[in-house]
């Protein structure tokens, strides 16, 4: 009888749950429609506990997506620009291209009176380490808006995006659903990085579902197998990127706007390394507070420690490792934690990796 009585209040407790969530109409019927089996089996004796936790994943689930939670777009495209020159040195190419999308988006959310997205995705193309990702991560900082990432890198399965049918006992949703339930916000920016790294066997599958994602006319109402319950998805800002178009299938192309993103010039890297990296670099170690100088005489070698690289992510690297040599010297008790140290010819090598 306790158990029974046990039950029922935590029967009760799903109700008041998706009661106070603002679910759409069609949605709350069916939900409560579950629940009233799961009742009535329960006290027949047709049910059980795994029944029972089934259901409640799966309103634990339904009730954490934003149906009708957005966040309030910023219009103003100055400070639009002022992020992206902040966050990014050079690129002006890229930045315009950028700003240009932005503003046909602006303009068609303001006389639409709506945030719905009805153009070509951007995606960003360009070698490893060239700011791709960084660079969505700050149209989604100039915009206001939450941020998502999807990592494509080795997808085996489209039901990675759209989730599994609950009639299997392992079943979630997919990663789609998952972002949109932590943003917490329909008009999130989800970045899908690198598309064209996904594995060869299920590509035909992931550009399939690809094409529902991306496409204004069908992502209205997108579908995950395990929520089984349309999501309009028009809110959202996808941005993609790829290393190289190649792979990617003519159907996803024709919902993509490429914008090439250039490898940096020696000179770039230097003033990117020296204004933007290094600082932050030293912060992230907890060196913030100490005076640590690289001769200006070393940057060529910093740049260039290996050869010629199209992105800056072994110059970050180098960094890192030149500022958690002298991070230990400090924990050491070699040098002061407020005191200075300049790394020059002479003794740069050992800082340098390797």
């Amino acid at each position: 009888m306790d158990s029974a009585l046990s039950m029922d209040s935590q029967i009760q407790k799903l109700e008041q749950k998706v009661k106070s969530a603002n679910l759409p109409p069609e949605l709350l019927e069916k939900i409560n429609s579950m629940l009233a089996i799961l009742s009535v089996s329960l006290k027949t004796g047709t049910g059980n506990f795994v029944t029972y936790e089934s259901i409640e994943t799966y309103i634990d689930w339904v009730v954490s997506l934003p149906f009708h939670t957005e966040t309030k777009d910023n219009m103003d495209l100055q400070l639009v620009k002022q992020t992206l020159d902040k966050n990014h040195y050079g690129l002006d190419t890229v930045k315009n291209e950028i700003l240009e999308y932005l503003s046909a988006l602006i303009l068609d959310m303001r006389s639409t009176s709506t945030t719905q997205v009805r153009a070509p995705i951007i995606c960003l193309v360009g070698l490893v380490g060239t700011g791709k990702t960084s660079m969505a991560i700050s149209v989604a900082e100039a915009m206001g808006r939450r941020f998502e990432r999807i990592p494509f890198g080795g997808m085996g399965d489209a039901q990675a995006l759209r989730g599994q049918s609950r009639v299997f006992s392992d079943a979630e949703p997919g990663l789609i659903v998952k972002k949109l339930a932590h943003a917490k916000s329909k008009n999130s920016v989800i970045l899908l990085d690198e598309l064209d790294r996904v594995s060869q066997e299920a590509r035909a599958d992931i550009m399939g579902v690809l094409v529902e994602l991306l496409d204004p006319e069908q992502n209205m109402a997108f579908t995950d197998h395990y929520i089984d319950y349309p999501f309009d998805l028009s809110h959202v800002l996808f941005i993609a990127t790829a290393n190289n178009t190649t792979s990617l299938s003519t159907a996803v192309l024709d919902r993509l706007q490429i914008i090439q993103m250039p490898s940096y010039s020696d000179e770039e890297k230097t003033v990117i390394a020296k204004n933007y990296l290094f600082p932050k670099v030293k912060s992230d170690s907890g060196l913030s507070g100490f005076n640590l100088v690289i001769d200006e005489a070393l940057w060529a070698t910093m740049i260039r420690p290996l050869g010629y690289d199209s992105g800056i992510r072994s110059l970050e690297r180098t960094l890192e490792t030149v500022v958690r040599r002298v991070a230990r010297m400090v924990v050491e008790g070699k040098l002061a934690p407020n005191g200075s140290f300049t790394i020059n010819a002479q003794n740069v090598k050992q800082f340098l990796p390797g």
